[in-house]
């Protein structure tokens, strides 16, 4: 199945705008008060420290951007690196922690709405609440309209918005009073201690740079115009911080700084009273203060809504959630469900805890910094792990400035009150438990860090091992095909035909090289000499196979003394429901297992095995008699026609050409085969096969029910078949219960 790609819509302006108004609306118009209240005048480095750790977050989520450009920013990064199981954590955290800050900012938008209008009361709502409501309803349907809309709201809202902070400013600035700024207790009134309480309860004025790398796979040249659009608002935003809350502060006294309408209140003070003639200029500046608050607060909630819509999508693309949120609307091509859904959850925050906008602001916060954590080792990881990672931006002072990262985000954690440090572990684990009980058993995404700890059973310490294989994920969208890879030369028609059998089944493909090491040589040493360096190779170019198709891809690489019984032992462990490999000393045999495997094990699931170099289904032909192993052929044959138009042919030896047909017929019908073209033959059954395959580009041939002892005495149908078919053959074997006599002499 194919995934539903988002239009590139979104320039480089468009995406600095969306950070940049998200992080100033809460930053300037809703929170020095109540941030000064608590801090005092220091408040302002706790705005300017809450930039440097947003600063140093936001350089690993450059990395990460360029990268991976793809809707879902933090949760795609986690995901991928860390594992479905991390990637529920750090999805769940950041829709909710983005839930949470839409309706922070709407809150924010219905306080400036009360000051200009009159608004009624709604049951147990006040008037705030009303207008929070108001606009989030708004702009939930702006973002449903489509991202391109959405950035232009933005880049109008952030053009006006800085005019108006520049008035201010300046007007500011001429009636800044340094005695007004220290006179209530100096610049720490309640000492240093102040200023990392103060960073926590301010640092959701940050979040907006994260923003834009949800919305990268709708951003033009993500590779120049992400890193620039992270780091620059970021920069700009922590400066106009500084210069706006100093300038606040020391216009209005801290203790008298409103919490509800800040700038306003600083405007009315600082602009003059009248300008000659013009009276009513503070009044009006007041006003215009206002409007601007509510540009702000407006470009805050709108685009933490459409980057929380976004996160939702993504989660639901990869099914952790239901794959219903991932259908995209026929005419704007967004991900209409997922924004409805995501509006829904705002609306009832505003609606339970609109009257606690510190709960809200820290709730945002706590979320978004546990996921920030994540992305910091999810960066290390894929820098260490996977050698396919190639970033076009990369971090300064690698490994110093992820692991910094992690720890200041986490570090901040603990400044937070009690409720919301509840709140976000409670998400943790409603998180956990819901990977358990629903994701586990859909997502076909295997993590690069579990796939790591899971590829080389003598580099990974048992425990760590046997942890990584408990919380793996185990469904997904179909079955796992499973592909065991040895020789360069047949890599590329095995994962041909295992994609094409995924594509068919909805499901994925586990390509696994098992490198089988002498029993003289300790696997450790086997792992020190790389001798899995060739495998490394041969999964890569197999992965690039399977991508091509859009199919999901895993590769695995284990080291045994065993050889191919490892090959069915992995398929077993990995639950795989077909195994597909290249021919071996056995095919001719007619069965996919050596005579000693053969009386002594049965198969862990369907077997496929593929005799040449090449996988042409173009003409499939089917030989069947009937039986467990020819129901798996004409499976086979079923899912390569619907997933690549290939002809199938069916054929039946029979002595009755009559009974023949009409055996024939009934088995197409049986088997989903119906369009199928049938022949029916009399006489030598190998000579039949040979004749018919002369104009076919695949044989699908069943595993011979003949027992071992039979066969070596009165030889096999496959073995004739094979050896004298001038095109490739697939030998197909379907596991079912056997006696000990029938294994030695057949049914």
């Amino acid at each position: 199945m194919t995934d539903e790609e988002l239009a590139k819509d979104l320039g480089l302006v468009s995406a600095m705008t969306i950070g940049i108004g998200t992080m100033i609306g809460a930053g300037i118009f809703v929170l020095p008060g109540v941030a000064a209240s608590e801090a005092g005048p220091v408040v302002v480095v706790s705005f300017v420290v809450g930039g440097l750790i947003a600063m140093v977050n936001a350089l690993s989520v450059s990395e990460l951007g360029t990268a991976m450009p793809k809707a879902g920013g933090g949760y795609y990064y986690v995901n991928r690196s860390l594992g479905p199981v991390f990637g529920s954590i750090a999805g769940m955290g950041d829709w909710m922690g983005l839930a949470f800050a839409s309706a922070f900012y709407c809150i924010g938008f219905g306080q400036y709405l009360a000051t200009l209008a009159s608004l009624p009361s709604v049951l147990f709502l006040n008037e705030i609440q009303v207008g929070a409501l108001l606009a989030g309803l708004v702009f939930v349907g702006v973002n449903y309209v489509g991202a391109k809309e959405t950035g232009g709201v933005q880049t109008v809202i952030v053009t006006l918005l800085l005019a108006i902070l520049t008035a201010f400013a300046i007007a500011g600035w001429t009636s800044f009073d340094y005695g007004t700024l220290t006179g209530a207790g100096g610049l720490a009134p309640f000492g240093a201690g102040a200023i990392l309480p103060g960073t926590a309860l301010v640092f959701v004025s940050f979040l907006g740079y994260a923003k834009i790398a949800t919305v990268a796979e709708e951003l033009k040249n993500p590779g120049r115009n992400l890193p620039i659009a992270i780091i620059g608002s970021v920069g700009i935003v922590t400066v106009l911080y500084a210069i706006l809350v100093s300038i606040m502060l020391g216009v209005v006294s801290w203790p008298e700084l409103s919490d509800d309408a800040p700038v306003a209140q600083a405007a009315e003070v600082a602009f003059p009273a009248s300008l000659g003639p013009i009276e009513g200029v503070a009044a009006a500046a007041a006003t215009v203060m206002t409007l601007g608050a509510l540009l702000a607060t407006a470009s805050s909630a709108n685009a933490s809504i459409l980057a929380s819509a976004r996160i939702n999508f993504a989660m639901g693309r990869d099914k952790i959630v239901t794959d219903w949120l991932n259908e995209i609307h026929p005419n704007y091509a967004t991900p209409y469900r997922s924004i409805l859904v995501t509006g829904g959850m705002i609306i009832v925050f505003i609606a339970l805890m609109g009257r606690s906008v510190e709960t809200l602001a820290k709730a945002a916060s706590v979320l978004h910094l546990i996921v920030y954590a994540l992305m910091n080792v999810a960066l290390i990881v894929f820098r260490e792990a996977d050698p396919e990672y190639d970033p076009e931006f990369t971090v300064p002072l690698y490994p110093v400035t992820p692991i910094a990262g992690a720890l200041l985000s986490l570090g901040l954690v603990a400044y937070m009150d009690a409720i919301e440090i509840a709140l976000a572990g409670a998400f943790v684990v409603l998180a956990l438990v819901w990977y358990a009980l629903y994701a586990r058993t859909r997502t076909p995404r295997e993590g690069v860090l579990s796939r790591y700890l899971r590829s080389d059973e003598a580099a990974v310490p048992g425990p760590v091992a046997d942890a990584a294989d408990a919380v793996a994920p185990n469904g997904g969208a179909g079955p796992t095909i499973m592909v065991a890879l040895a020789n360069p030369r047949t890599e590329s028609a095995l994962m041909t035909l295992a994609t094409a059998l995924a594509d068919a089944r909805d499901g994925r493909v586990l390509a696994t090289h098992v490198v089988t090491v002498p029993d003289q040589t300790p696997l450790d040493a086997a792992r020190e000499r790389r001798v899995e360096a060739e495998s490394e190779r041969l999964l890569a170019d197999a992965k690039r196979d399977a991508e091509a198709r859009d199919v999901p891809v895993e590769t695995r690489t284990i080291l045994s003394h065993r050889g191919l019984r490892e090959v069915f032992d992995a398929a077993d462990e990995t639950g795989a429901e077909t195994l597909v490999m290249g021919r071996s000393e056995h095919l001719a045999a007619g069965r996919a297992e050596g005579a000693i495997d053969e009386l002594a094990h049965d198969l862990p699931c369907d077997v496929l095995v593929l005799d040449g170099t090449t996988f042409d289904p173009e003409r499939v032909l089917v030989p069947t008699a009937g039986g467990p192993s020819s129901d798996l052929s004409a499976a086979v044959a079923a899912a390569l026609r619907d997933a690549t138009g290939a002809a199938v042919t069916l054929l039946h030896v029979a002595d009755d050409e009559a009974e023949g047909r009409d055996f024939l017929s009934e088995w197409a019908a049986e088997h989903d085969l119906d369009d199928a073209d049938l022949q029916v033959a009399t006489g030598d059954v190998d000579a039949a096969i040979e004749r018919v395959a002369a104009d076919h580009t695949l044989v699908v041939v069943g595993a011979t029910e003949r027992g071992l002892l039979s066969r070596l005495v009165r030889g096999s149908l496959v073995i004739g078949a094979v050896d004298n078919l001038g095109t490739s053959t697939l030998l197909a074997e379907r596991p079912h219960e056997r006696t000990v006599r029938e294994r030695l002499f057949g049914r």
